[in-house]
């Protein structure tokens, strides 16, 4: 058995891989978020049964892993040391824990991704946020739908940017003269900046999801900050220096004490009340007909260009918005939900 650490920092993954004896089969290598391709074959390159192991605030590569059929493990901070500010614990480590007891780590499935295990944690911190969820969004720092004012809604895109989908994505969008708001990952933005420029061209909203896509109730204060800001000045750099207003917590991870923080960045914290859950990949219709019925005025629709084969997402997007259409929607960005009296195109930098 081998047992390969995946760690993160702010220049991609680092991997190292071990046997059962302990001994590096290779040395450490670093792989740049533009090549996990290239980590993904690397991987399967080695003879015998591995276990790719990643720590918890590492949410932006194992969909991709297991669509490519290595097998995933999570393992969560009480399995590793102490986290620096901005960074996973050393990939050695990784590797260690999960060579010492890989049975008390979380093997990840893909149709649960990252949370896998973390289902019930989610649930019961998203109940006891209620209150603050209710006290935040009467003051406009947390929302989950538009006003509903009028026949509007908005399509996301979380996870990106990252090929092949995103530029898929983007190209049915532009056929249809649509934009949509993409969350996007600091570390793949500022992998791929030229996807975030083709988005501010196009008339799209860009707004931040993190750097690591972590569960937010697992970070410090600190370790928050520098997710959103990293991330935020990875936007500006790709955009002629427009940070975003908008932030989405991956999961919809979230606490009173986390909502306060957010509520303290001064980013406008956005949720969804329409999710077909298109990350599972239940098919093309499914995510189709989900968003089409259950689209109100006001609606914020989740949806995913990366983290995994969303191929099915960008099928059913032609549907979709066909569908939206003929019922009687406008399909706007969500910052111009928010800020309903303010041209569209200034809000999302012009349509073509």
């Amino acid at each position: 058995m081998l047992y390969s650490g995946i760690s993160w920092s702010a220049d991609g993954f680092t991997v190292d891989v071990i046997d059962e004896q302990g001994e590096q089969r290779q040395p450490s290598r670093l792989f740049g978020p533009r090549h996990t391709q290239e980590l993904i074959r690397y991987l399967h390159g080695f003879e015998g049964e591995l276990a790719a192991v990643v720590d918890s605030t590492n949410g932006v590569l194992d969909g991709r892993m297991m669509a490519e059929g290595l097998t995933v493990y999570r393992a969560d901070p009480q399995h590793l040391g102490e986290r620096p500010v901005f960074a996973s614990v050393p990939a050695t480590d990784i590797a260690a824990a999960a060579r010492h007891g890989l049975g008390v780590l979380t093997r990840l499935q893909r149709d649960r991704g990252t949370q896998t295990g973390r289902e019930p944690d989610l649930a019961e911190f998203a109940r006891t946020s209620e209150r603050a969820l209710a006290d935040w969004a009467g003051r406009r720092t947390c929302v989950s739908r538009g006003s509903g004012e009028r026949r509007e809604i908005s399509l996301t895109f979380d996870d990106g940017p990252q090929p092949p989908y995103t530029g898929q994505v983007l190209d049915v969008l532009g056929r249809y003269d649509v934009p949509a708001t993409f969350f996007c990952t600091g570390m793949y933005a500022r992998a791929y900046p030229e996807y975030l420029a083709r988005m501010l061209e196009e008339g799209h909203g860009i707004a931040n999801h993190t750097w690591s896509h972590p569960m937010l109730f697992e970070l410090t204060r600190a370790q928050l900050v520098e997710q959103l800001e990293r991330t935020s000045e990875a936007i500006a750099a790709a955009t002629d220096g427009r940070a975003p207003a908008l932030f989405r917590p991956p999961y919809g991870s979230r606490t009173p004490e986390v909502l306060g923080w957010l509520a303290e960045s001064g980013l406008t914290t956005v949720l969804w009340d329409v999710a077909p859950d298109d990350w599972q990949m239940p098919g093309a219709d499914a995510i189709a007909t989900t968003v089409v019925e259950q689209a109100r005025p006001g609606s914020i629709v989740l949806l995913h260009d990366s983290g995994g084969d969303r191929s099915q997402t960008v099928a059913a997007l032609a549907p979709m918005i066909e569908g939206l259409l003929e019922r009687g929607f406008s399909i706007v960005p969500v910052e111009q939900q928010l800020a309903p009296a303010a041209p569209a195109a200034a809000l999302a930098g012009g349509r073509r």
